[in-house]
């Protein structure tokens, strides 16, 4: 990038000027990773302070039992398949149960595309859900999961998440976004919710007062201007609802093996290759950088590993998901050494060491409970970039 449209870039972002689809694709032609890493970390600081955001949470997957075979897919298993499995309502509410120590906060719930499920097992698992845990929020279902459930029952997604409120949801997952592009899409998604469902879902859930996360997963066929096109639609779609409050980029994970029946699902690593820690930072920061409308950016560590997570706090991230004991979707795929929990004094921990403040939030951001940053005394403590 030439001098003279490394600044053009900067006053941009200064000004408060929103960036286009061509200087998104100029930011990630960057190799002057310092650079757009303070960029980014302007925009965090301006946005959300020296804080980082966490909460307590736990994951539960009731079924991996799906009709489709996504390309990148490792968790999803076909019915009468060894490690196929469906929770029956109350060993899912058992299972909750046991999570519930250390002030839970939040249960993140996503699903296969069960073929033969009944429609009323969703909003039934989420009564029991509620009823077991009243102080727990319920984040649960990906938007593809709402359009499967517009097919098994014949109600329109305006009713089922009229049910699926009244039966306690608080948020929907940001999940089956992947890449929108239709170039890319078809060659890695076996499912039919594409862009026009996928935000027609959010859309409806928005208005009817839910807000929601969104998601990109990185690092597998796409290229960066898949990306930035990704990041636009989504921008384009929060300037008209204002209900997205996080932006959360997933590493796309090799399978490195099913150790449980050998198998290798995914159907993309043959010619693929994992996006490196520097690329996953350039991720973070011309994302925080183009969507300007977006208050928080998270970095899911488990995708990501600890000391890249660490990173991408001083890149645009100013969010860590979250004290997650076992995460399927990604350690059925990943053998890359993340572990399968980290406790609050873990991520307070992880957090401090960056040189952040850490904050205790729940499902809506709201702060539960701010805690004191770093010893500015350490000399070993690493502090926040200056801006």
């Amino acid at each position: 990038m030439d001098a003279g449209l490394k600044r053009d870039l900067e006053q941009k972002v200064r000004d408060g000027e929103r960036l286009s689809r061509e200087d998104g694709i100029a930011l990630y032609e960057s190799d002057d990773l310092a650079w757009l890493g303070g960029l980014a970390h302007e925009v965090r600081t301006r946005k959300n302070g020296d804080v980082v955001h966490f909460n307590v949470n736990r994951h539960l997957n009731m079924t991996n039992v799906c009709t489709a075979s996504c390309a990148y897919c490792s968790f999803q298993r076909k019915p009468g398949e060894k490690d196929a499995y469906t929770m029956r309502i109350e060993e899912a509410v058992r299972l909750a149960k046991a999570m519930e120590g250390e002030n839970l906060t939040e249960l993140h719930i996503v699903n296969g595309l069960h073929p033969n499920l009944p429609w009323r097992y969703y909003p039934r698992s989420l009564s029991e859900l509620k009823k077991a845990l009243p102080n727990v929020s319920l984040k649960a279902f990906t938007a593809t999961e709402i359009h499967h459930f517009e097919t098994i029952s014949g109600m329109s997604a305006s009713d089922i998440l009229d049910e699926l409120i009244e039966a306690g949801l608080e948020s929907l997952t940001g999940g089956g976004a992947e890449i929108f592009d239709w170039e890319v899409r078809q060659h890695i998604v076996d499912h039919r919710t594409h862009w026009e469902d996928w935000s027609r879902i959010h859309r409806l859930a928005h208005e009817k007062g839910l807000k929601t996360p969104c998601t990109m997963l990185y690092g597998h066929i796409e290229e960066p201007r898949h990306r930035v096109d990704h990041v636009l639609r989504l921008r384009e779609l929060q300037d008209e609802t204002n209900g997205f409050q996080v932006f959360i980029p997933l590493r796309y994970q090799h399978d490195f093996v099913d150790v449980k029946d050998g198998k290798v699902r995914n159907r993309l690593q043959a010619r693929t290759t994992m996006a490196s820690g520097a690329e996953a930072l350039k991720t973070f920061a011309v994302s925080r950088l183009l969507f300007d409308n977006v208050p928080h950016v998270k970095v899911f560590w488990v995708m990501h590993g600890l000391q890249t997570t660490q990173l991408a706090l001083q890149h645009g991230a100013d969010d860590m998901d979250g004290s997650v004991v076992e995460y399927k979707i990604t350690h059925d795929a990943d053998n890359f050494g993340t572990p399968n929990k980290l406790t609050r004094e873990d991520l307070l921990d992880l957090i401090r060491e960056a040189g952040f403040r850490p904050v205790e939030r729940n499902t809506r951001y709201e702060a539960i409970r701010e805690y004191e940053g770093p010893d500015p005394m350490l000399r070993e403590t690493p502090q926040a970039m200056r801006v």
